[in-house]
């Protein structure tokens, strides 16, 4: 909204050229995310802590984790707001991608929202039933890879998959690529969500992973860069970078908050959100394949929930004392704090080689 304002007072006050270079816009949508999140907090919580929405702990998990019983959770809310309000106010509103990426987070969001509601008014860690849960985002996954397919008879996407390390191998998927974009969107989300179980582990690694992805974007839509790289050049795409920026100063503003020890948690209202979020720019800036590397302490921590179940029905035993991963650590001695600052390193580095194979290609 202010992007078209500043544009259309431009030729009357020369200044607001600015808006049209998109660095300075994604400056200023992570700046006011940043901003919306650090006012907002503070009193989210204290709403929040009014209407007892508090967190349910799960009776199997640590039990160090006990004393975090009540904590308001929900607080994705104020991840959403921060996010997404920003990118609607710096980004080009017709840009049919931005939308994309907005609408599949809110409903991503919502979904966790329903799931945190039933969880707070039963008291109990079971909210939303997991095939319901589940459907509810195929649902979405499948819309958007629909809408995708859409574009794409207009001439408006590809269904092409580019493959790290590797320049001359770009397979079309056609109508595959439907099932595909839903796997990474539902994929990606629970990834997410398995994630958030420590005091700013979740929120954290993604800042770091929505930074990334910034400077992904950005490369994706920039003529020069793109060529450079041997990369699928799309210049709408590069709009996305406004929203990624409004992911990081939304993710910073939270964390605020979030730090050990945490004021609030996210919820399945933040973390569904997240994943879908950053799950749905990969998608859209075709580096699908490349979202494996850089949010590889997702991958990991989703990877060890599947190898305990599997082990335990397959074997009777388990791999890890308790899975996802981080809860392993911290029952092997680990302190919250150390087991979280850990895994933001390994989630720096694996950001930073996630670009380096750019030129690897």
């Amino acid at each position: 909204m202010l992007y078209h304002l500043l544009i259309s007072l431009y030729p009357q006050v020369s200044v607001f050229n600015v808006a049209r270079y998109i660095t300075f816009r994604t400056a200023a949508a992570s700046m006011t995310a940043l901003v919306v999140s650090l006012v907002l907090g503070p009193w989210l919580i204290r709403r929040l802590r009014e209407f007892q929405v508090g967190q349910v702990i799960r009776q199997e998990g640590p039990e160090s984790h006990r004393a975090k019983a009540g904590t308001p959770t929900m607080g994705g809310l104020l991840i959403l707001a921060a996010a997404l309000v920003p990118t609607l106010l710096w980004a080009d509103l017709t840009n049919v991608y931005i939308w994309i990426a907005v609408v599949t987070t809110a409903a991503f969001g919502a979904i966790g929202f329903l799931d945190d509601y039933l969880k707070v008014t039963r008291r109990s860690s079971g909210g939303l039933a997991p095939r319901y849960k589940f459907g509810l985002q195929v649902v979405v996954g499948v819309t958007v890879g629909l809408v995708l397919m859409w574009l794409a008879d207009q001439s408006l996407y590809n269904t092409r998959l580019i493959f790290p390390f590797v320049k001359q191998w770009i397979p079309d998927l056609g109508w595959f690529y439907v099932p595909f974009a839903a796997f990474v969107l539902v994929a990606w989300s629970n990834a997410v969500n398995l994630t958030d179980g420590l005091d700013g582990l979740a929120i954290s690694t993604f800042a770091v992973a929505a930074a990334c992805f910034t400077a992904l974007a950005y490369i994706t839509g920039h003529r020069v860069f793109a060529e450079y790289l041997l990369l699928v050049r799309f210049a709408p795409a590069g709009e996305l970078t406004i929203f990624c920026g409004a992911l990081v100063g939304a993710s910073l503003g939270f964390l605020w908050y979030n730090a050990h020890p945490a004021e609030i948690f996210m919820g399945d209202v933040g973390s569904l959100a997240l994943g879908g979020a950053i799950a749905t720019v990969a998608i859209l800036i075709k580096q699908e394949l490349l979202l494996v590397i850089v949010g590889g302490v997702f991958v990991i921590e989703a990877a060890s929930v599947v190898i305990q179940v599997a082990s335990f029905k397959l074997r009777g035993k388990r791999v890890f004392k308790m899975a996802p991963l981080h809860h392993h650590f911290e029952l092997s001695g680990w302190e919250e704090p150390k087991v979280i600052t850990r895994f933001l390193i390994i989630a720096i580095l694996f950001a930073l080689f996630s670009l380096t194979t750019l030129k690897l290609r």
